[in-house]
C-alpha cells in the first residue's frame, strides 16, 4: 500500500483539486468547440487552457524555483504548476535524494517539431523537459519518463509503488500533463476517432472522443511513514497487461483488461469485492466503450456502478490516469460518483452499470480505475480508503 498524502489537479476548469472538484460537481464541462485553432483545418471540439492564465500563474511561482527555466514550453509551465502546488500541500522537500519524480507524457513538446520558435531541438526529447521540471525543484535523482500511450498516468503510479515498495526513495512525485497541438488533433481527426460534439461516453450514439489538456500530480508515500493531516486514500493493487492485439487498439473481447482486473482481485481480493465503483476509461468512441463493458462483464462487475469523466475534462492523454484517480478520490471520500456527463441511453455490447445521475453511496470502501491504450495496453488500479487510520 502507497498513499496519495498530497494531489493537484491544473485544467482549463482551474489551478486546484478542490477548484476542479467543485467545477464537476456543478457539472461544468472544459470542452467546447474549437475553430480555426492550432493550425487544424477541421473544427474539434476539446479542452484547451487560456495561455494568459497559464503564464500569469506561472509567473507567480517562478521566483520559488530553484533553478529558473530558460522558457518554459506551455507542457512544462502546467506540469510545474501542478508539482509545485501538491509538493507544498504535501510539505516535503523536493531537493533531498528521498524524492523521486516519475513524470508520464504521451507528447511532450512534439508541436515543435512543426515550429521550433527557437527552441533548441534538443526541446522534443522528453527528458529534456523532464530534467527542466526537476530542476526547477531541485531535485537531485534522475527523473523517471513513462510514455505508454493512454495508460501512461496509470503507469507512473504503477513505477512509484514499485520504487516505494523496494525501498529506493520515500516519497514520489507523480505529474501526468500533455497539451493539445496541431500534431494531436490531427492524429486523432486521421483515425476518424474525434466527435463533433460533446462525447457521450457508453452510448448508443456515441461518435467519438473530445481531447483535453491538463496536468495533474499525486505526491505519493510509503504507509509507514507519518501522514498525519493527509489524505488517506491508497493504491493498494495494480497490474498492467498488454494483449497485443493491434498497434492501435486493444483486444475486442477486453482480454488484457481482464487479466489486469483479475490480478488486483487476486492480489487484494477484500478490498476488490468492496470495490463502490468503477472509473472507466469511457472515452466514448464504439471500440473502447465496448472492449470496456465486456472485460467488466466478463470480470462479473456488470452491476457495478462505472462512470467516465471524458465529459468534463476530455481526453488528457498521459494525464488521463492521474487526473481520474484525484477526482475519484474525491469520489469515494465524499461518498458519491459522478455522472457520466452526456450519456443520455446506454448502448454497448455488453451489460454496463453507467452511472446516469449523481450517485449516493451507503459507503465507500474503495474503487477501481481502469485504462486502456494503443498497443493492445490496459491497466488497472486498485484504491482504498483507509478510513483514518494513522500510519506512523
Amino acid at each position: 500500500m502507497i498513499l496519495n498524502v498530497a494531489d493537484n489537479i491544473v485544467s482549463p476548469l482551474g489551478f486546484t483539486s478542490d477548484e476542479n472538484w467543485a467545477a464537476v460537481l456543478r457539472g461544468d464541462s472544459a470542452l467546447a468547440l474549437h475553430e480555426g485553432e492550432l493550425g487544424v483545418p477541421e473544427p474539434f471540439f476539446g479542452g484547451t487552457f487560456d495561455n494568459l492564465r497559464i503564464d500569469e500563474r506561472f509567473a507567480k511561482i517562478v521566483e520559488t524555483g530553484k533553478v529558473k527555466p530558460h522558457r518554459p514550453t506551455k507542457f512544462e509551465k502546467i506540469a510545474i504548476l501542478s508539482a509545485e502546488n501538491a509538493i507544498k500541500q504535501a510539505n516535503i522537500d523536493p531537493t533531498t535524494p528521498d524524492v523521486r519524480f516519475v513524470i508520464s507524457t504521451t507528447k511532450g513538446n512534439v508541436e515543435l517539431l512543426d515550429n521550433p520558435n527557437g527552441y533548441d531541438y534538443s526541446r522534443l526529447y522528453l527528458w529534456s523537459s523532464a530534467k527542466i521540471i526537476t530542476e526547477f525543484f531541485g531535485n537531485v535523482n534522475e527523473p523517471v519518463i513513462v510514455s505508454n500511450a493512454c495508460i501512461s498516468g496509470c503507469v507512473a503510479q504503477i513505477v512509484a509503488e514499485r520504487l516505494l515498495l523496494h525501498d529506493r526513495c520515500r516519497y514520489v512525485v507523480v505529474i501526468g500533463a500533455d497539451v493539445l497541438s496541431k500534431f494531436v488533433v490531427s492524429g486523432f481527426q486521421s483515425f476518424k476517432s474525434l466527435s463533433p460534439e460533446l462525447c457521450r461516453p457508453f452510448d448508443a450514439e456515441r461518435c467519438g472522443l473530445n481531447l483535453g489538456e491538463a496536468a495533474a500530480t499525486i505526491v505519493y508515500a510509503r504507509s509507514d511513514d507519518s501522514v498525519a493531516g493527509h489524505s488517506v486514500v491508497g493504491l493498494e493493487a495494480s497490474a498492467i497487461c498488454n494483449d497485443a492485439n493491434h498497434i492501435s487498439a486493444p483486444s475486442r473481447t477486453g482480454e488484457g483488461q481482464l487479466a489486469a482486473l483479475e490480478e488486483i482481485r487476486r492480489y487484494a481480493p477484500k478490498s476488490y469485492s468492496q470495490a463502490a465503483f468503477v472509473s472507466a476509461h469511457g472515452t466514448a468512441t464504439r471500440y473502447n466503450d465496448d472492449m470496456e463493458s465486456v472485460a467488466l462483464e466478463r470480470a462479473g462487475m456488470s452491476n457495478i456502478p462505472v462512470n467516465s469523466l471524458k465529459g468534463y475534462f476530455g481526453h488528457t492523454l498521459g494525464a488521463a490516469g492521474v487526473l481520474e484517480a484525484v477526482i475519484s478520490k474525491y469520489e469515494l471520500t465524499e461518498k458519491m460518483v459522478l455522472k457520466t456527463k452526456g450519456t443520455e441511453n446506454i448502448g454497448t455490447v455488453s451489460l454496463v452499470n453507467v452511472v446516469m445521475d449523481n450517485l449516493e453511496l451507503a459507503d465507500s470502501n474503495s474503487f477501481i480505475k481502469i485504462i486502456s491504450g494503443f498497443g493492445g495496453s490496459n491497466a488497472a488500479l486498485l484504491f482504498s480508503n483507509m478510513k483514518g487510520e494513522n500510519y506512523g
